[in-house]
């Protein structure tokens, strides 16, 4: 049955290539309209200023422009999602809205009640899977259960996408563009300004936006994807892919991605990197199966006996949990990481590691309350996998390492930035100190210090916690889950 008209729903998904709701929606309807809609219910929650919506901006108009040299174009709205998108598909009279899936709790219950609506309006809404490889059922246990552990985990995927290598193929777009609606008349974006947003330093930063940005960054990957499995520990070392923020919303196709790396290591290239970057892509669907089978983890302990640990609370948590925030803890590669984040809203793998078992750990804080802060900064936030690594910092989530390993700060900066050249990028003030002073300054002795114009309290802050006091303390207060762990 073919349809007469339908509505594709962008979400986390802009781009016009590999697409598989807007691949089926061309290949069953006569006419297809494209719609984005920026949710008031999400920007209210957000800065001004904010590199996401203004990549989102950025990204919406290089698709727009696409879609039009295809013979269609980008409607665009700004209201209450859920609202709007049955609003329109009554306006343009479509029978059916095509979407790709999100297994986030909140997205799911905003579906399901979009689907309502437009059922009851004679309409449906079609969904399918796009940003993951495997989702939800599709890699279970021989017990037909959710896995809980990762290595396990993977190794089911390989077997899944071996025996279904049909996993892999694209949803082309263009040889269908014939069926795309024409584009609507008068501008098709509202400006940052017109939603509430104003420029941030995005374009500074160089990060690259829209499917052209994020087709640049993979083809500069795949050059030294041979090296990701050392180059990606040391944050001074360009070693990621940086492909994060494209994979959030969808710029790339994920698909594409991991066909080219699996197809590199069949013809024996890609190194010793590209499995584990693909161990890397696989983690990030893990984590989206977690909260799938889930959700209580958005806001509670994977493992249910972790909420019983007591947290520092009151004004000291609070001061401390600031200077975390601010990067004025005392420990540079800790500091140097948060700068990093607050500057460009980026942060290097190994530091998020780093920070958040700080945070937890050495200051005791409820592993919740950074995880807001990471949500809040990030440019690649992810619901799953940004809950899924403070949980497993917190040795509470999805994780076979016991509840004692923590992360010593010192050792860390001594091991993936011994000659301190991201600390020194980040904390110019401690440039003066030489390769092995710079990441512990407080052991430096005062005259040294000050001969290279530093004094701790002014120029650096002190120590805000001893590693070792910390260290006894995690130990006691994780006592209530020695038996759970």
């Amino acid at each position: 049955m073919t349809l007469k008209r339908s509505l594709v729903w962008l979400r986390r998904d802009l781009r016009s290539v590999d697409h598989a709701a807007l691949h089926h929606a061309l290949t069953s309807s006569n006419a297809v309209h494209c719609v984005f809609i920026y949710d008031r219910a999400i920007l209210a929650t957000l800065p001004r200023a904010d590199r996401r919506v203004e990549f989102i901006h950025a990204s919406l108009a290089e698709l727009d422009a696409e879609l039009r040299r295809l013979g269609g174009g980008l409607i665009v709205r700004h209201g209450d999602a859920a609202a709007e998108i049955v609003r329109l598909a009554a306006e343009l009279d479509v029978e059916a809205v095509f979407v790709n899936g999100d297994a986030e709790p909140q997205a799911i219950a905003r579906d399901a009640a979009v689907a309502a609506s437009l059922e009851r309006d004679g309409r449906q809404l079609f969904s399918f899977k796009d940003h993951v490889i495997f989702e939800k059922n599709e890699v279970l246990t021989l017990g037909e259960k959710p896995f809980s552990v990762f290595t396990p985990y993977k190794n089911a995927w390989l077997k899944c996408m071996a025996a279904e290598p049909e996993c892999l193929a694209p949803y082309p777009v263009e040889p269908h563009a014939a069926r795309l609606a024409p584009a609507p008349p008068g501008p098709a974006l509202p400006s940052l300004a017109e939603i509430g947003f104003a420029p941030t330093n995005l374009r500074a930063l160089g990060i690259p936006t829209g499917m052209a940005g994020g087709a640049a960054l993979f083809d500069n990957f795949l050059a030294r994807v041979g090296a990701y499995d050392e180059a990606r520990n040391y944050p001074a070392v360009k070693g990621p892919s940086y492909l994060s923020m494209h994979l959030r919303f969808g710029t790339v196709s994920v698909r594409q991605l991991v066909r080219t790396i699996v197809q590199l290591i069949a013809r024996g290239g890609g190194g010793s990197g590209a499995p584990v970057w693909l161990s890397e892509l696989i983690w990030r669907e893990f984590y989206a199966m977690i909260l799938f089978h889930h959700p209580h983890v958005a806001d509670r302990a994977f493992k249910p006996a972790y909420d019983a640990i007591a947290w520092e609370t009151g004004d000291a948590a609070d001061a401390a949990f600031a200077a975390w925030c601010e990067g004025r803890t005392g420990y540079p590669l800790v500091d140097a990481a948060m700068a990093q984040l607050n500057q460009t809203g980026y942060m290097h793998n190994r530091l998020r590691m780093v920070t958040a078992c700080f945070l937890i750990k050495d200051l005791g804080i409820d592993w919740r309350r950074g995880e807001a802060y990471f949500a809040l900064h990030l440019n690649d936030f992810e619901l799953a996998s940004n809950n899924g690594g403070w949980q497993w910092a917190a040795s509470s989530g999805c994780d076979a390492q016991p509840y004692f390993r923590i992360f010593n700060p010192i050792t860390q900066s001594e091991k993936f930035d011994a000659e301190g050249r991201f600390i020194r990028r980040y904390l110019p003030q401690l440039a003066p100190l030489g390769d092995k002073e710079i990441h512990a300054p407080w052991r430096v002795p005062a005259m040294l210090l000050e001969q290279k114009g530093i004094r701790l309290g002014r120029d650096y802050p002190a120590p805000i916690v001893d590693h070792a006091e910390a260290r006894a303390r995690t130990l006691a207060r994780y006592a209530v889950v020695k038996t759970a762990a």
